[in-house]
């Protein structure tokens, strides 16, 4: 699980074809002395597992399996590009921002960028706003941000200076795709009433058909 916060910027220094998986090299000024191989790092909000470490030059690597690739926006990444990163979070850690699980849900594109005072307002599409609540939370390349408004497949945040320096969102240009996480809390709740509404006592195969299992 991560919190949305991000850690550093990393950036990526090595793209390699392995069969239908892409390695990733990134360069991080992140400390990475207690990061194992097989732990998780949130990259651009999503969960990979870190299959090689180097501690001391501040690099590690990463497998993207195609579904990967297929439902967040690594699969475009370029040598050079900068990547938000965030560790997993650790039990008893203060949680800064939400509840995370590195999952993208979507990609979504930039819809508006608009600069408010000292901030930036920026709008993205999305493939559904049923997750979307005003003042709900949402994940957007791993960056943990206030919903300010929503309409159909629509949605808006505003990014202060420090979100701005510290995330690289409003380097986004309009129509550049960014990756989505819904509130996790959200999810569960429409599966439970679901689940609620078909009754209590559905066997395995009823809720197969209604795509819960």
């Amino acid at each position: 699980m991560f919190t949305g916060i991000i850690e550093d910027r990393g950036k990526v220094t090595a793209i390699e074809r392995r069969a239908e998986f892409i390695r990733i090299g990134i360069s991080t000024d992140l400390d990475l002395s207690d990061v194992r191989e097989g732990d998780s790092i949130a990259v651009d909000g999503s969960c990979l597992t870190a299959t090689e470490v180097h501690a001391g030059t501040g690099e590690f690597a990463a497998d993207v399996s195609p579904e990967t690739m297929r439902v967040t926006t690594l699969g475009y990444l370029k040598i050079g590009a900068m990547v938000n990163l965030e560790k997993a979070m650790r039990l008893g850690e203060r949680l800064g921002g939400h509840l995370v699980s590195g999952h993208v849900d979507c990609v979504g594109r930039v819809l508006e960028k608009r600069p408010t005072g000292p901030g930036y307002l920026l709008g993205f599409a999305v493939d559904s706003r049923k997750y979307l609540v005003e003042k709900g939370s949402v994940t957007v390349d791993g960056v943990s941000l206030t919903v300010n408004k929503v309409t159909k497949g629509r949605f808006w945040v505003m990014i202060i200076p420090h979100t701005s320096s510290e995330t690289g969102l409003t380097t986004k240009l309009v129509n550049d795709r960014v990756n989505i996480e819904y509130d996790i809390i959200g999810k569960y709740v429409e599966n439970f009433v679901r689940l609620r509404n078909h009754g209590s006592e559905l066997d395995e195969e009823k809720l197969r058909r209604h795509g819960f299992v």
